[in-house]
């Protein structure tokens, strides 16, 4: 065998383990990815929509790396004497004249479109890993390393 071969065998190998050792945070990653560019982990002021918690906790690790969700704190108020209608603090950003509206839903609409893609090829590169593979025992045990090892972390 040359020396190209044996390298090219190599980084073939790195290739297909490394990919099914990270492929569950890949599949995570692009999934609350997805669910993120709508919005769908938070709730918004005003409004009667209050997330699951398991996606409000998988957003907060996607964005965080932390499972501990925030506590939302009250507005300030002025005036808060007793018996008196408060009245809420406006910042000076919120005094700003506004930038003109752009429509976020083109990109929106491409970034789920991309969380989609990514979730499928990488689920498609773990069928090929099993597939086209004869040490199925390796690859499934780093497909478990990979699922588990992040969960161990979490819980550190």
């Amino acid at each position: 065998m040359s020396a190209s071969h044996t390298l090219l065998k190599l980084a073939r190998q790195l290739h297909l383990y490394i990919g099914v050792f990270i492929a569950p945070a890949v599949l995570f990653f692009a999934f609350t990815g997805g669910l993120q560019v709508f919005g769908l982990h938070e709730s918004s002021r005003g409004s009667d929509y209050k997330p699951p918690a398991w996606l409000a906790v998988a957003a907060q690790l996607h964005k965080k790396q932390t499972d501990v969700l925030p506590q939302r704190r009250a507005r300030p108020v002025e005036n808060a004497q007793p018996g008196a209608t408060p009245v809420p603090v406006v910042s000076a950003e919120l005094a700003k004249p506004a930038a003109p509206l752009r429509h976020p839903l083109p990109l929106k609409i491409f970034s789920a479109f991309v969380s989609l893609g990514l979730f499928i090829s990488t689920l498609l590169g773990l069928y090929m890993a099993y597939r086209y593979t004869r040490k199925h025992v390796v690859i499934s045990v780093l497909l478990v390393a990979g699922t588990i090892f992040p969960i161990v972390l979490t819980l550190l």
